[in-house]
Order: C-alpha cells, then sequence, then structure tokens
C-alpha cells in the first residue's frame, strides 16, 4: 500500500520543506475520513518530519503511517484519548518543553471536532506553548458541501455533535433543536442510528441529508424529510452500516406567533395536554391561557 503514496511523500517534501516549522510545537492535524488519498502534501510532511505522534489510537495511527510509508517507532507515539486526554497532556508538554515538534491526529478527521485534541490544546495553551493547525477532511463540511444549503436560507450552521443516548434526553435535545431555524449539523454511529432516526421525525417535514460513510467506497448521500427517514433505512439494511453525518436543512422564519404555535404542536405529540402547554410556557414566555386555547384547538383539529 505504502508504494502508492512514494510519489506523494516526494511531493510533500518539495511542497512543503522549504515552510517554517517551529520546535516545541503541537501540529493539529486533520487526517482522512476514509479515503487515505485526501491527505494533505503538508500534513504528510509534518507527520513524518515531527519528532513524536500524539494519537487517539496508536494502532490505528501506526497502520495509517505505514500505509503513506511513514516509519515510525512504538515508542515516538503517544495514546492521547478521551479517556486519558487530561493527563496524557502532561507527557506531550514535556516533550514540547524540550524543543520537539509533536503532531496530533485523532482517528479520523479534524481532531477536537467530536474527537479527543480540544483539552489537549487547551493544556499546551495553558502553558503557553505553540499549536499550528494543519487544514484537511472533516465530515462536518463534506456532508455541508452537497447538502444543497442555498443563500435565501437563514444563514450558518449549528454544530451538535452526538445526541444524547438515553431516549428521553434525545427527545428533548431534538425538541430545543426544532426551534434552531439554521442548519444543524449531527453525528451517528450505527448502533444508534435507528433511534436518532426514529427521534428526528419530530421535526415532521424538515428536510435531512444524510451522509454513510463519507469518502468511502460505499459512501451514500439522499435527503429526504425527518418524518421519512426511518423508512428510508428500513428499506435497506445496508443503510444502518458505517459512521454517519446528518444535516437538518434550515427552515424559513415565521412569526413569533406561528413559532409558539409549532413549538406547542410538537410538545403535544409526545406529551399530555397541561404538561404539553406548561413546557411550552416556559419556552416561549407566552400566557398558559393563551397557549392552552391553542392546544385545545390543534387537538380538534387532530384526526382520530
Amino acid at each position: 500500500m505504502s508504494a502508492l503514496f512514494i510519489s506523494a511523500l516526494a511531493a510533500s517534501a518539495e511542497a512543503a520543506s522549504t515552510q517554517h516549522y517551529p520546535q516545541g510545537t503541537l501540529y493539529v492535524v486533520a487526517t482522512p475520513i476514509g479515503n487515505l488519498a485526501d491527505i494533505s502534501l503538508r500534513a504528510l510532511y509534518v507527520l513524518k518530519m515531527v519528532d513524536a505522534i500524539a494519537c487517539e489510537d496508536t494502532r490505528h495511527t501506526q497502520s495509517m503511517l505505514r500505509a503513506y510509508g511513514i516509519d515510525k517507532s512504538a515508542g515516538q507515539l503517544i495514546a492521547v484519548h478521551q479517556h486519558n486526554e487530561s493527563q496524557a497532556a502532561h507527557t506531550v508538554i514535556d516533550h514540547l518543553r524540550q524543543g520537539q515538534r509533536v503532531a496530533y491526529v485523532s482517528d479520523a478527521g479534524t481532531p477536537g471536532i467530536s474527537d479527543p485534541g480540544a483539552r489537549l490544546v487547551a493544556a499546551v495553551h495553558g502553558q503557553k506553548l505553540r499549536t499550528i493547525p494543519l487544514p484537511g477532511p472533516s465530515s462536518v463540511t463534506t456532508l455541508l458541501s452537497v447538502a444543497g444549503l442555498t443563500e435565501d436560507q437563514p444563514g450558518g450552521f449549528v454544530f451538535s455533535g452526538f445526541l444524547p443516548t438515553k431516549a428521553t434526553e434525545r427527545e428533548r435535545a431534538v425538541l430545543a433543536l426544532s426551534t434552531e431555524t439554521r442548519a444543524i449539523v449531527l453525528l451517528e454511529a450505527p448502533h444508534r442510528i435507528e433511534a436518532t432516526a426514529l427521534a428526528l421525525t419530530a421535526l415532521d417535514n424538515r428536510a435531512v441529508t444524510v451522509g454513510r460513510e463519507l469518502t468511502k467506497q460505499f459512501e451514500e448521500v439522499a435527503t429526504v424529510s425527518a418524518k421519512d427517514l426511518p423508512n428510508w433505512f428500513a428499506t435497506d439494511a445496508n443503510r444502518l452500516r458505517g459512521e454517519f453525518a446528518i444535516v437538518l436543512h434550515p427552515i424559513a422564519v415565521t412569526t413569533e406567533a406561528t413559532q409558539d404555535t409549532r413549538i406547542l404542536k410538537l410538545l403535544l405529540e409526545q406529551l399530555p395536554l397541561k404538561t404539553a402547554v406548561k413546557l411550552a410556557a416556559d419556552i416561549t414566555g407566552e400566557p398558559r391561557n393563551a397557549l392552552y386555547e391553542i392546544a385545545l384547538a390543534l387537538k380538534a383539529d387532530k384526526p382520530d
């Protein structure tokens, strides 16, 4: 496999070697989310050049390095993952204080974005040491680029990462997201995607773009309504495999009264009338009596 990247390593040296790489610096390096060819020339050069590599999984990183033809000994790899990040940061800082260059990589994508790395960077900053980012692959921006969001929709996006694991907390999180008019990006694992799809049906007709196995051989991107999401997964068992990024499309800005009614309607689908009215009043600040009248009208209009 490494033979495929011999020319890439040579190109990385030619393209990046003349740049300045200060000592005693942590290099935060984005790595491919699936397709090994997505590595940048500067990332290849830095990974080969640094004195040590801090990484989420040493075995995974060693395999990636060998694929690129980069040789690092086991002693040059420092495990820094979600369970030891704060403690392992001290080891990295010791290397930096000795004037060494250290790279940090997560298992895939950009570190610190729903991956370890943020605590390490904060610790390095706390010691007045330098960090340099090397931009590259991210499932967040990858899916946003093909979601078809247009300029006439509310601008920007919100990154929410993974929804809570417990069903009740997940439903509350979706309810909170329902009031956000901007695009929202979520991530999900294969063993939880069905539960997340079911929770998102509360968003009814809101458009949802699903990205599965992004950049890999069986990559799939599709846009469906939130209410149809469980059925989309059910039609093909293969769609439950792999890692997922999800974009909830922006919603048209509504009047305050319409927004209050929409919140109340979502609550009524999950809760008894009085509880829904109380929560709607807490969320919107509107009088309970007025919301109660709206709730009764919504109940009356709902088909049996």
